[in-house]
C-alpha cells in the first residue's frame, strides 16, 4: 500500500500577464492574474495539487496564513482523511477564520486532497463520488460591463458561435441602470429568443434599484439575476425575487453552508454559486446535497475546469461558469464543445498548470516538511 501520510507542502506563488486586454468589469484592478498553487505530497510520492485565483491581492498573506496556521495541522496526517482535515482546520484556525483568508487556504489543502484521493483510486474525481453525468451545458461568462454595447454584443455572439446556449453580461457600478436596461434589450434583440441570458450585478445595486431596473429587465425573458445586492443583504434579496419574474441567485461571496443558510431558510433563490474557494470540494458537495433538500440547484463561481467534477456527481447541478481569461495557463484548458464541458477521465481532478507558466512567472512561495 502507497503510504500517504503528508510529508511535505509546497506553494509556488504566480503573476501571469493577461493573455489579452484585463477583463473591464469595473471591479478587478487590471493588473496581471495571481495564482497560488499549493502541493500536498506523501510520503509515498503522491502528490496532489489545490490553487486559488485571488481577483484582488492578497497572494503572499495566503501563502502566509497556509506557512503559519495551516501546514502545522497537515504534517503527518494521513491525505485520504480528508473529512478530518477540513474539521481540524476550521476549528483550529475559528477564532480567526469562519471566512477569509482562512476559508480559503482551507480550500487549498482540500482541493489538493481530493486529488490525492482521486489518484491513489485511479479514479477522476467525479467517478469517485459516484457521476451523475459527463458532461455539463456552459454559459459563456464575461460580457463586461466596461465594453461598449457592441463590444458587449460581439463579445456575447463569439460565445454563441462556438456553440454556447447561453451567455452572462454584467451591469452596475460602470453604466447607470437605465443604460443597463437598454443593453439588455439591445443583446436580446441581437441574440434572439434561442439564446439565454443572465445578467450578473457584482452586488452593485440597492434592493430598490434591483427591483426598478429588474422590473424593465423582466420583458426580455432574462434566465437570471446574480447577486443584485450585497451578500450580506439576505432581506435585500428577499425582496427583489418577490418582486421579479426573473430569477434571482447568488452565492459565489458567502463562506460555506453556514454562511448560505439564510438561503435555505427562506428558499427565495432557485439557483445557489457556491464559490470552491470558500470552502473546498468538500464543502461545494454539501451544500449541493442541502440544495437538494430544499429543491435548489447548483451553479458554481467560476474553475469549470474543476467544478465540473462536482456538477457531474450531484443530481441538481444547474451550468457551469465558462471564463476564458485562463485557457491559456493550463496544460488541458477543458474547452466547451458543442455548449457543454466534459468531465475529464484523468485521476484525481486533472487540472495542471504549464510548466513554463511555474517557471516563468513565479514570484514566491516555499516548502514546508514534516
Amino acid at each position: 500500500m502507497t503510504d500517504t501520510t503528508i510529508a511535505a507542502l509546497r506553494t509556488t506563488l504566480l503573476r501571469v500577464p493577461w493573455g489579452g486586454e484585463p477583463p473591464a468589469n469595473g471591479i478587478m484592478p487590471p493588473s496581471a492574474r495571481e495564482f497560488l498553487i499549493l502541493e500536498i505530497e506523501t510520503k509515498g510520492g503522491l502528490v496532489g495539487m489545490g490553487y486559488l485565483q485571488p481577483l484582488s491581492g492578497g497572494l503572499e498573506t495566503l501563502d502566509t496564513c497556509l506557512n503559519e496556521m495551516i501546514a502545522p495541522q497537515v504534517l503527518g496526517r494521513d491525505a485520504t482523511d480528508v473529512e478530518a482535515i477540513w474539521q481540524a482546520l476550521w476549528k483550529s484556525t475559528y477564532w480567526l477564520g469562519r471566512g477569509g483568508i482562512a476559508t480559503w487556504c482551507l480550500s487549498a489543502v482540500d482541493i489538493a486532497l481530493w486529488d490525492i484521493v482521486g489518484k491513489r483510486a485511479g479514479l477522476p474525481l467525479h467517478r469517485l463520488w459516484g457521476s451523475c453525468r459527463t458532461e455539463v451545458e456552459a454559459y459563456g461568462s464575461g460580457v463586461w460591463r466596461g465594453l461598449d454595447r457592441e463590444q458587449m454584443i460581439a463579445r456575447a455572439k463569439a460565445y454563441t458561435d462556438r456553440g454556447l446556449k447561453a451567455i452572462k453580461m454584467q451591469a452596475a457600478y460602470i453604466r447607470p441602470w437605465r443604460e443597463d436596461v437598454a443593453n439588455v434589450a439591445a443583446m436580446r434583440d441581437a441574440l434572439g429568443d434561442e439564446t439565454e441570458i443572465m445578467i450578473d450585478i457584482n452586488m452593485g445595486w440597492t434592493a430598490d434599484t434591483a427591483i426598478q431596473a429588474g422590473r424593465h429587465m423582466d420583458e426580455y425573458d432574462l434566465y437570471w439575476m446574480e447577486e443584485p445586492v450585497v451578500c450580506e443583504d439576505f432581506d435585500g434579496y428577499q425582496r427583489v425575487a418577490a418582486q421579479l419574474k426573473t430569477r434571482v441567485v447568488g452565492g459565489e461571496s458567502h463562506f460555506t453552508r453556514y454562511d448560505l443558510r439564510p438561503f435555505f431558510k427562506t428558499p427565495s433563490s432557485p439557483i445557489l454559486q457556491p464559490d470552491p474557494q470558500r470552502g473546498g470540494l468538500t464543502e461545494l458537495r454539501k451544500i449541493a446535497t442541502v440544495a437538494d433538500t430544499w429543491g435548489m440547484r447548483i451553479a458554481p463561481h467560476l474553475f469549470h475546469e474543476l467544478v465540473v467534477h462536482v456538477l457531474a456527481s450531484i443530481p441538481n447541478a444547474s451550468y457551469i461558469e465558462y471564463m476564458d481569461w485562463n485557457d491559456d495557463i493550463y496544460v488541458d484548458a477543458r474547452l466547451p464543445v458543442d455548449g457543454k464541458v466534459r468531465a475529464p477521465e484523468d485521476p484525481g481532478h486533472g487540472v495542471t498548470f504549464k510548466p513554463e507558466l511555474l517557471a516563468d512567472c513565479r514570484v514566491g512561495g516555499r516548502e514546508v516538511v514534516g
